[in-house]
């Protein structure tokens, strides 16, 4: 299982670095790829240990309103930060038209390709990097596992990564959101898991569809544009072959 940042306490949401993952060819490498979910609320013990991290690159794919309303705090600031806002349309319409998460996260990659194509390709160009959303669950939940199955991440893996944010997500946070967005959409079905789940069996449903409609991962953003040399850059950025 791969580190979370300590000072979680201290405004860190669901921040971890996914090196140490079984992949095909060898393990992710520690200190290259880190995932997590807003930076608004980083105090100074979490500014401190991300610091120690030495991210070059931030990719950040909040809307344009997320970002004005919650700027990042981190100190010394990222001055490479990669926009790649991966929704077409507002993160409340999802709640407004109740979607499950396998209908958000379908919507994701039927409507996202070239964007997720994006996100790998600012994970292939500069290290140590970055990827976050404001829970780190849905968008950077997809994208990571994107990018991870297409470095040829082992896909049990790669659910179980996805599915241990679940875990990191207070249970006070959890219930201020759900409260909030609650009173805003009091028969919504599907509000309490947008907002706090990421139950392994959606992302193996989602990963099964890839496979189905496009063989892989990779063939999938492929499909929307990756070359072959950058799939390769990948796999040799992220995975540390064995022996």
């Amino acid at each position: 299982m791969t580190p979370a940042i300590r000072g979680a306490q201290a405004g860190a949401v669901n921040f971890r670095d996914v090196g140490g993952l079984p992949a095909a060819s060898g393990v992710t490498r520690h200190g290259v790829l880190f995932r997590s979910g807003t930076l608004a609320r980083l105090e100074a013990p979490a500014q401190s240990e991300i610091a120690r991290l030495a991210i070059r690159r931030v990719v950040d794919l909040r809307d344009d309103a997320e970002v004005a309303s919650e700027p990042s705090r981190l100190e010394p600031p990222v001055a490479d930060t990669v926009r790649v806002p991966l929704f077409l349309g507002s993160v409340a319409s999802f709640f407004a038209n109740d979607v499950s998460l396998g209908e958000l996260y379908a919507h994701i990659v039927d409507d996202s390709a070239p964007r997720l194509v994006e996100v790998a390709r600012a994970v292939i160009g500069v290290q140590p990097v970055l990827v976050h959303c404001t829970a780190g669950k849905d968008r950077t939940g997809v994208s990571v596992a994107m990018v991870l199955a297409a470095a040829g991440v082992e896909e049990d893996a790669v659910v179980a990564d996805y599915a241990r944010t679940a875990s990191m997500l207070s249970p006070e946070r959890n219930r201020r959101i759900v409260a909030w967005l609650r009173a805003a959409h009091p028969d919504a079905v599907h509000l309490e898991e947008l907002a706090t789940a990421s139950p392994a069996p959606v992302m193996r449903d989602l990963l099964d569809g890839i496979r189905a409609r496009y063989g892989s991962a990779a063939d999938y953003l492929r499909a929307a544009g990756l070359g072959d040399d950058e799939v390769r850059e990948l796999r040799r950025v992220l995975v540390a072959p064995e022996g």
